[in-house]
């Protein structure tokens, strides 16, 4: 059976932490950072379900312009005057990959964010090329920004697009 992409729930958050865990040993996030994400802006959270089992995630919700949170850091809120769109996160087992489900996951992701200017993301391991296809280009960071990527490994790139 084909896997498909649905909402996230709190039942699901086991599967994303083993999906992590396996696509991300060097970037290791707490359980309370999934959930928190799925309970504060569930439309922007995402599993990918094959044969009942959780294959895939994506983490995304609302930020202040270029100030997407540290890795693996609780939110706390949404906040009100957000205005921007930041994907945190898409990952796939490996045998769900080259199949189309992270471009489908993607085209989920930036539906939702329609209603800002603009999506950011933080690239890790190389995908930047994978992220242009989207139309994500690199942008220029300040040192605040800069700190924050140092956390997601030397290969580390903020990269945005325009929505509209």
């Amino acid at each position: 059976m084909a896997a498909a992409w649905r909402q996230m729930n709190v039942g699901d958050i086991e599967g994303v932490v083993r999906v992590a865990d396996e696509v991300h040993p060097d970037l290791p996030e707490s359980d309370h950072v999934f959930s928190e994400r799925a309970r504060l802006f569930p439309e922007g959270c995402l599993v990918l379900v094959e044969d009942g089992e959780v294959c895939g995630y994506a983490i995304s919700h609302p930020i202040r312009q270029r100030q997407p949170p540290a890795l693996d850091s609780l939110l706390g809120e949404i906040v009100p005057d957000a205005d921007q769109y930041y994907i945190h996160d898409l990952a796939l087992l490996a045998r769900c990959r080259g199949k189309g489900y992270a471009a489908e996951g993607v085209g989920r992701l930036l539906d939702v964010a329609r209603r800002y200017p603009t999506t950011c993301l933080i690239s890790v391991y190389g995908t930047s090329p994978f992220w242009r296809r989207f139309g994500f280009k690199p942008e220029q960071v300040d040192e605040a920004l800069q700190e924050k990527l140092r956390n997601y490994g030397d290969d580390a790139t903020y990269l945005s697009r325009q929505n509209h």
